[in-house]
């Protein structure tokens, strides 16, 4: 598997690779949102996993632009797994486009639950409860 990482925060980044690296999964790391679909280009990722702020182009303007060239036929559809930073974001999740997203702090067992379901076509959308409504 190849994941696409936007984030600035090495925290962020760390918990990530924790969670999802395995000796068959590989990353590619964007510091900046502006660089993400120069990387889609290069290499297009089983999954991005983009955390909400990141510099000046955060996850919900990435995956608006990733949609966007999508529907240009620019690029290949890349499924997006939103990192979010408050409940109050959820609605940046759904404008966006995103299959799937948590609110943070991250732990493991929801990241790769979320990724999975999210590579298997399904979406992942987190609430406040933390309840997962899986579709």
């Amino acid at each position: 598997m190849h994941v696409l990482v936007a984030t600035d925060a090495q925290h962020v980044l760390d918990d990530i690779v924790a969670a999802l690296g395995t000796s068959s999964t590989s990353f590619t790391v964007c510091r900046d949102g502006r660089d993400v679909t120069a990387a889609v280009k290069q290499r297009t990722p089983d999954v991005a996993v983009l955390d909400l702020q990141v510099g000046s182009m955060g996850a919900m303007a990435v995956t608006m632009n990733l949609r966007l060239d999508e529907s240009g036929s620019r690029i290949p559809h890349v499924p997006v797994v939103m990192l979010l930073d408050r409940v109050a974001d959820v609605h940046l999740a759904r404008r966006s486009g995103a299959e799937g997203w948590l609110i943070k702090p991250l732990d493991s067992l929801r990241l790769r639950r979320a990724v999975n379901d999210v590579l298997a076509g399904k979406t992942w959308h987190e609430s406040a409860s933390p309840v997962m409504q899986h579709s």
